[in-house]
């Protein structure tokens, strides 16, 4: 377990990342925290692995941070930015706790011409990936290509969609001891390694002064039915300029035969890839998988529009 916070080095994980997912390791990666000052003057937070320009960028679900792809970005092995929403992670918080998928990509995109402008894509999970979405039809020349990770705009259509994920996230919100939010995570998510969990509480978490622990993401509250209403966003789908790929986890209920219908309805040329035993969280379910198929999709081709 953990025995004070002075044990938590940021970037001292990385090789418990790599020997859990059997990756080789030679030494520390380079990743560095950076910043963009967005509009209203609120701060963007995120990594930067690698020293050459970015050819990536990774956006974070709900509720999570940049530190969800530490091993996607190992096995990648490519200089990319994943970043920190705003209320999530390093980024600040919004004092109207407004984090919608339009407000969201604004932010986001003066955070990509600030850090990562020639990126070749990005890829975007849950919530990210509908702020992706938003970018590419706010801002094309930015989404040179698209990479969609368990979402589409019928995710919110349907409270059953995201039953466990909201009764987790809309959970206590705060804990007695490091031991407590351990516990209550590893029993929401059987399927993965109480390590991985525990990593992932370490860059997700923090311990106030009087010895409790808080996450480190403002609530995104539902609307009364427990509904949100991406279904607009299902015009920007069909405007894509470029197929999008939509890779789904096999075990989650977030998007489903009929999501995947309407998406190939509007986007008939889409790659869509399935990921055996993965939940929603795909990237910390399956991420040698995960970067496989971002690998392959975005290696070698053209990003002239």
């Amino acid at each position: 377990m953990l025995s004070g916070m002075s044990e938590y080095d940021e970037f001292g994980l990385f090789a418990e990342n790599a020997e859990e997912a059997g990756l080789p390791w030679s030494g520390a990666p380079r990743v560095r925290r950076v910043s963009a000052v967005v509009g209203n003057g609120a701060n963007i937070s995120a990594l930067r692995w690698g020293e050459d320009d970015p050819e990536l960028v990774l956006l974070h679900g709900g509720a999570q941070n940049a530190h969800t792809w530490d091993t996607v970005a190992l096995a990648l092995n490519r200089p990319l930015v994943a970043i920190d929403l705003p209320g999530h992670g390093h980024s600040d918080w919004w004092p109207d706790h407004g984090y919608t998928p339009d407000r969201l990509a604004a932010a986001v995109a003066t955070a990509v011409d600030a850090l990562a402008p020639g990126a070749q894509a990005i890829v975007g999970m849950s919530l990210g990936g509908l702020t992706a979405l938003r970018l590419a039809a706010r801002r094309p020349d930015l989404v040179r290509r698209l990479v969609l990770v368990d979402v589409t705009p019928g995710t919110g259509d349907h409270p059953g969609k995201t039953a466990a994920i909201t009764a987790f996230v809309h959970g206590p919100a705060d804990f007695a001891s490091f031991d407590e939010i351990l516990e209550r995570t590893v029993t929401h998510n059987p399927g993965r390694s109480v390590r991985s969990l525990r990593r992932g509480i370490l860059h997700n978490a923090r311990e106030q002064d009087n010895g409790r622990w808080i996450w480190r993401y403002d609530r995104i509250r539902p609307t009364a039915d427990g509904t949100l209403d991406f279904g607009p966003l299902w015009e920007d789908v069909s405007a894509l300029a470029t197929a999008p790929m939509l890779v789904r986890g096999a075990r989650s209920p977030v998007v489903d035969d009929a999501d995947t219908a309407e998406f190939l309805r509007r986007q008939p040329e889409a790659r869509i890839e399935i990921v055996t035993d993965a939940g929603h969280s795909v990237q910390g379910d399956r991420p040698i998988e995960l970067a496989a198929l971002i690998q392959d999709f975005t290696a070698d081709r053209t990003t002239a529009r």
